[in-house]
């Protein structure tokens, strides 16, 4: 693998310079507001599993951030691979400490999850015989989170405790918001011919609140009561 290959991937990239996509750049801030919040409202509840996520979305934002400036194969590594990470660690978060699962079932669950997610894409096209990769701009890969999201906050709405409830509202607002990201993130190159800069910028913002938000929804969690 040519570790430097350059990468043009979305609608705002014209050339090779560093700031050749500026927005998408600078857009990456938001991934460290967020990380700032959520991880300021860890460190005063104490709580130092949010506190290693929210950390994480500043790694997330780091390597976004290298990726839309560099531009080459090890960015889109630094990339993909710390937000891989923060989906299948939350999704085993959720599962423990959202509907209060025990290591037995969560951790079975979670690489199943883990499979489902690397398997998902390369399944659907060979089956379909479709280049749904390219057609959906690569956002079929967080279809799996997004499924997770609202499967968590079903099982919640099914409970009949108020904590259980308010927690599943939430995380439904954050699968809509997310859902909104995905849209935005799917449709760059799409509207290049009407908006130069592409619209994968706003994929970091609201993805960046996605992220802060479920760290937040964790940390209150943490002293909630938990059906058995």
């Amino acid at each position: 693998m040519d570790w430097d290959a350059p990468i043009r991937a979305y609608c705002e990239r014209a050339n090779g310079a560093f700031w050749a996509e500026p927005f998408g750049a600078v857009s990456n801030a938001a991934f460290l507001v967020a990380a700032a919040v959520s991880g300021w409202r860890a460190m005063t509840a104490r709580d130092g599993v949010c506190l290693a996520f929210a950390g994480l979305i500043a790694v997330i934002g780091i390597g976004s951030f290298l990726f839309h400036t560099i531009a080459v194969q090890w960015a889109m590594l630094a990339d993909v691979i710390p937000i891989a990470l923060f989906v299948v660690a939350y999704f085993a978060l959720a599962l423990h400490r959202l509907l209060g699962l025990r290591p037995a079932a969560s951790i079975p669950l979670t690489l199943a999850f883990a499979l489902a997610d690397v398997a998902l894409t390369p399944a659907l096209e060979s089956a379909t015989g479709w280049p749904l990769a390219r057609m959906t701009n690569g956002s079929l890969d967080y279809l799996p989170a997004f499924v997770a999201l609202l499967g968590v906050a079903a099982v919640l709405a099914g409970r009949r405790t108020g904590p259980d409830r308010k927690t599943a509202r939430h995380l439904a607002l954050v699968a809509l918001l997310f859902l909104m990201s995905l849209a935005f993130r799917t449709l760059d190159r799409a509207a290049c011919a009407v908006i130069p800069i592409g619209t994968h910028w706003l994929w970091h913002v609201l993805n960046a609140v996605v992220l802060g938000a479920l760290v937040l929804i964790a940390l209150r969690r943490e002293t909630a009561p938990v059906p058995p």
